[in-house]
């Protein structure tokens, strides 16, 4: 069980990110814990504690998504004051922050996932595929696809201000 307790904030990053919703997050991540305590008795017999654990995380997260009314994720903390740029490139880069979050909002569900541990959980083509319950293919297939779509949607943005 102590190779639980460590992934608590993977699972939390993973939850919010399919519910964009902190107080949904933490609930599921508490009940991935309650699941995971339920298992141990077979639990010598998981071979992968954290795909179990994630798999389980991502399948709460999707069942609550479903009734869930999404709301955008809030901005992110900014950079010390002694190392932020020039207030004109500041705003060049918040506001390209801004579209790489819309435009991932925008995705399917699944190309989100697979982006956000990919991108930002930095899990391997394998870890993500058992994770998700697909091919590694599938996995490489759609982060094309997610990375194609952000890249599109920003230079519309850029183009358009849309």
């Amino acid at each position: 069980m102590n190779d639980v307790l460590p992934l608590k904030d993977k699972l939390f990053r993973l939850a919010w990110r399919i519910t964009l919703n902190r107080a949904e997050a933490e609930d599921i991540v508490q009940d991935t814990l309650v699941r995971a305590w339920d298992q141990r008795e077979e639990w010598s017999a998981i071979r992968d504690p954290e795909t179990f654990c994630l798999t389980v995380c991502r399948n709460l997260a999707l069942d609550r998504s479903k009734r869930a009314v999404h709301l955008p994720l809030p901005e992110q903390e900014q950079e010390p004051p002694d190392s932020q740029p020039a207030p004109d490139e500041a705003l060049s880069g918040n506001e390209r922050l801004r579209m790489a979050r819309a435009a991932m909002d925008e995705l399917p569900e699944v190309q989100r996932a697979i982006m956000e541990l990919r991108d930002i959980e930095g899990m391997t083509y394998q870890e993500i595929a058992k994770t998700l319950c697909v091919t590694e293919t599938q996995v490489k297939v759609y982060l094309h696809r997610a990375r194609t779509k952000i890249k599109t949607r920003i230079k519309e943005m850029d183009d358009y201000g849309l």
